[in-house]
Order: structure tokens, then C-alpha cells, then sequence
């Protein structure tokens, strides 16, 4: 378990690593391998970890941090394989962001404080994925959040990225106050905050209040995955720095909370009711984010509602009671929305703006950045969902496991709850692909603009 306690320590040492930097100019060029070094050695232990693990029995390690008089709390990890591709994600995608951002933010005075809470946000979010105890998650669930303050408010001399970092904490704040309450009554219930023990108790039957403890928790998961009616701080946040939308959107802190829902799935399984709630609520969101982004000028604002409905796809897929389907979208919307997020940055480098009618009369664009073209093209055919690329995949297996529990093949939720997803799935994949394509048209095939026409040219 050592391996694994790196991987989650090793990112927070940044800051330390920083003080022990001289700050003189002539050290300057030191700062960026410094900063890139403990995501990529996150990543490295993270992969090792998963190669121990193998996608065999389950690793568990516990300490007691101290008696508590009533139910215990440990200092606890568990790893399977679920946690362990993951955590590789998480790793992977913070390392490339940590690189990026060296050239990206290269003349940034704050850089160093930047590129410290961005390895602070990498190790909350592996100690969300790798905790075995409740109380041990909402350490790490809570880190995150500061973190989002901060990273989101990076350019705070701007009223925008000021609103957007508070608007950002107080949303996520609104749904963590029930989670809490959930998680209390949950470890009420179960007789414990180990994961394992409470996943114990939902198979025994030991849950008392099931629907109320699920849909307190759910709070908290609508309000850090982004989901309706707590999605509204998402699009805000695209007024931080675009490496900090790749995190956010790729591998942390939005990902926590279907991360959350997966792991604990058979206590949302457990009430009917509350697999309805998540299963309206995540056809809201994908309809609703949908439709969104295809009235927005911004291209990170685009992107932004783009994570909101994709994260809905996530959440309607635990709706209907498939975990795998859930990950596997996961993933898959990791890889292509980091690849969004970092093209777009290196789009509006080049062009000088955010805006896609801006950028619809320029024309070269796609001349004067053929890797970002390329690039967002690829990711763009992704995230529209056509073959071979691997969003049709995983969107397909959501749809199809929506499917077989509306048609009653599956038991683990309501047919109700298949119907919803379904249906709000099939209108969501058609919107994705006319938002995806409306981006790339505005921003790479501008038309050539018109030769003004004066009158002496008309005259014969």
C-alpha cells in the first residue's frame, strides 16, 4: 500500500518543492520541470498500482485515526480495479495538463501558485478514488472545492473570474451541506464509514431509510457533477485559465461525483425512487446543456454545456443501474474533452478571441494551426458520437443499457427510469452532433470575406 499512498501524496509536495526553489531569475527555468514532476510521478505510481492490482481481488488497508465513541472512522484505501483505471486517468490527464501550462501560462507572474494548486487538486482527487473510508472521501471532496475557488479565480483582477470562483464555491457548497447529512445517516444506518462495510449493509438489507439517504446524497452529486438544478457554476468557470477547464472537466472534481455514484451504487439502487430522481435529472441535463450550447458565441462556454450533458450521458447510465456503461463514457470523455479544452486554448491563442463569430471571419485558421485543427477535429468526431472514434462506443453502450431496462431485461431500475434515458439519450446524441459541427464550422471554415464593391468599380 505504500505504492499507493505515494501516488496520492507525491502531487501535494509541490508547494514544498517551490519554497526550496531559490526565487532568482537565473532559477527561473527551473520552476516548469518542477512543476510537472509530481503529477508525472502521480501518474507513474498510479499505473504501477494498477498493474499490482491487476483487475484482481480487491486491495484494503486500514488504520483507525482515532476512537470516536460511536461509529469508527479509519484512515482507509481500497483499491480495485474500478479505482485503478481511474486513478491512471486522473494522473495521465493532470500531466499533460501540468505540461501544457508551461508554455500556456509561461509568462504568468503567479504560475508558481497555479501550478502548486493544480498538483494539490490531482491529490484530492486520487485520494477520492483510492479512500476506502466516507469521511476520508469528503476530505478530498472538500480539498477539490478550495482548489476550484482558487484555480478558478486564477485571473482575479477580472470581475469575471472573481464572480465565477465564488459562484463556483457556493453552488458546490449548496449541495455539499446534504451530502453531509447523507453521509452521516448513512454511516447511521450501516453501523460504519468503511465503503466496503456500507456496501455490506445495502446487501443485507440494513439500510433503513434507503430513498432519503440517496437523495441527500445526490444533492452533493448534482452539485460537483454539475447537474440540473447545480449546474449553473460550470460555464462560469470558464473564466479561469483553459489548462484548469481541462482538469475540471477531464479527470477531477466534476468526475468526483459520478466517481461518488458509481462506487455507492447499490445504495442508489436500493430506493426505486431515487433511480428515478437520477434518471430525470439526467435526461434535464443533457437535453437542457444541449440546447445550451448550441446558442453560445463562446467556444470554452461550448465545451462547458458539452461536459454538463456528457456527464449527464454518466449519470443516466447509473440511472439504469449499469456501472460499466457509466465508466466506460467516463473515460472515453476524459481523453476527448482534454483534447477539446487544450485545442481550444491553442485556437484562441492564435485567433485572440473567444468568439466563434469572431472566428468565423477569419479565414486561415485551420492553416495557421494544423495540429490544434486536426487535433479538435478528431476530438469534435468524438464527442458527435461517429464510429470508429470511441464516443459512439460508450455512448452506444448507455443507450443500450437504457434499452434493456426499459424494455424490463433488467431489474436493477424502474422501466420508467430506462424510458427516460433513452429517450433523452437518442435527442441528446442528435443535438451533440449539430453543436459539435456548428463549432468547427465557425471556427475553421470561416468564409473568405467579400472584396468590397465601390461605385466606381460598378460603372461600365
Amino acid at each position: 500500500m505504500t505504492t499507493t499512498t505515494l501516488a496520492v501524496l507525491v502531487p501535494s509536495s509541490l508547494p514544498r518543492l517551490r519554497r526550496r526553489t531559490p526565487p532568482r531569475p537565473h532559477r527561473a527555468r527551473l520552476r516548469p520541470p518542477l512543476a510537472v514532476l509530481p503529477t508525472l510521478a502521480a501518474a507513474v505510481l498510479a499505473v504501477l498500482v494498477a498493474a499490482r492490482q491487476g483487475g484482481g481481488k480487491a486491495i484494503d488497508a486500514a488504520t483507525q485515526l482515532t476512537p470516536t465513541g460511536s461509529v469508527p472512522i479509519d484512515l482507509s484505501l481500497h483499491i480495485d480495479g474500478f479505482a485503478a483505471l481511474v486513478a491512471v486517468l486522473v494522473g495521465v490527464v493532470a500531466t499533460c495538463v501540468q505540461i501544457y501550462s508551461t508554455g500556456y501560462l509561461r509568462e504568468d507572474p503567479r504560475y508558481p501558485s497555479y501550478a502548486a494548486l493544480v498538483s494539490l487538486f490531482t491529490s484530492a482527487m486520487l485520494l477520492v478514488v483510492y479512500s476506502g473510508d466516507l469521511m476520508v472521501l469528503l476530505v478530498g471532496w472538500e480539498v477539490m472545492g478550495i482548489c476550484s475557488y482558487f484555480l478558478v479565480g486564477h485571473y482575479w483582477e477580472t470581475p469575471e473570474a472573481r464572480s465565477a470562483s465564488l459562484k463556483a464555491f457556493l453552488v458546490t457548497k449548496l449541495g455539499d451541506v446534504p451530502f453531509l447529512i447523507g453521509l452521516f445517516a448513512l454511516a447511521a444506518d450501516a453501523g460504519t464509514f468503511r465503503i466496503t462495510g456500507v456496501l455490506g449493509a445495502v446487501a443485507s438489507g440494513g439500510l433503513d431509510h434507503p430513498t432519503l439517504i440517496a437523495l441527500l446524497l445526490l444533492a452533493g452529486v448534482a452539485g460537483k457533477s454539475a447537474q440540473f438544478p447545480l449546474h449553473t457554476w460550470l460555464p462560469d468557470a470558464m473564466a479561469g485559465p483553459t489548462p484548469v477547464s481541462a482538469l475540471i472537466h477531464a479527470a477531477t472534481m466534476v468526475a468526483a461525483g459520478i466517481y461518488f455514484t458509481a462506487r455507492l451504487l447499490p445504495v442508489f439502487a436500493a430506493s426505486a425512487a431515487a433511480m428515478t430522481v437520477l434518471a430525470v435529472m439526467a435526461a434535464i441535463t443533457m437535453v437542457g446543456s444541449a440546447l445550451a450550447a448550441l446558442a453560445q458565441d463562446d467556444i470554452k462556454r461550448v465545451l462547458a454545456y458539452s461536459t454538463i450533458g456528457q456527464l449527464g450521458y454518466m449519470a443516466g447510465a447509473l440511472a439504469v443501474g449499469d456501472r460499466g456503461a457509466a465508466v466506460f463514457h467516463l473515460l472515453s470523455h476524459a481523453a476527448f474533452k482534454a483534447l477539446l479544452f487544450l485545442a481550444a486554448g491553442a485556437v484562441i491563442h492564435a485567433a485572440s478571441t473567444n468568439s466563434l463569430t469572431a472566428m468565423s471571419r477569419m479565414s486561415g485558421l485551420a492553416k495557421r494551426i494544423p495540429d490544434a485543427y486536426w487535433t479538435m477535429t478528431v476530438a469534435l468526431l468524438a464527442l458527435a458520437a461517429i464510429p470508429p472514434f470511441a464516443g459512439f462506443f460508450s455512448k452506444e453502450a448507455v443507450l443500450v443499457a437504457a434499452e434493456h431496462t426499459a424494455l424490463g431485461e433488467r431489474d436493477v431500475a424502474p422501466a420508467g427510469a430506462g424510458w427516460i434515458v433513452l429517450v433523452a439519450g437518442l435527442l441528446t446524441a442528435l443535438l451533440t452532433a449539430a453543436y459539435a459541427l456548428r463549432l468547427w464550422l465557425r471556427t475553421f471554415r470561416a468564409a473568405a470575406p467579400r472584396p468590397r464593391t465601390t461605385a466606381a468599380s460598378r460603372s461600365p
